[in-house]
């Protein structure tokens, strides 16, 4: 503690603080809090994903349905479809 920085004050009072604070549980709550945020967020990125994911899935479908063409499209619009699957595809 004696060779902490001077910007921190005297290494007493911050010792001092540091041993009140690990008594009262202080660290913990904050470590505690942290995991929590982690876990939180990592949840969050997880169900984005998801989402991402079914959303992709359901666009492949609605483009190789329409690509067969068996949204009720005919002729010239069949073409189409093909062709925006293609442009999909390839960007």
């Amino acid at each position: 503690w004696r060779d902490l920085p001077e910007q921190y004050g005297p290494w007493k009072s911050v010792y001092t603080r540091f041993r009140r604070w690990s008594q009262q549980g202080v660290w913990e709550y904050i470590f505690e809090e942290r995991i929590a945020q982690d876990i939180k967020e990592r949840c969050a990125k997880e169900a984005a994903e998801a989402v991402l994911i079914q959303i992709d899935t359901m666009k492949k479908a609605i483009l190789a349905r329409a690509f067969r063409g068996k949204l009720g499209t005919s002729g010239p619009v069949e073409e189409w479809a093909g062709t925006l699957l293609n442009k999909s595809l390839c960007a």
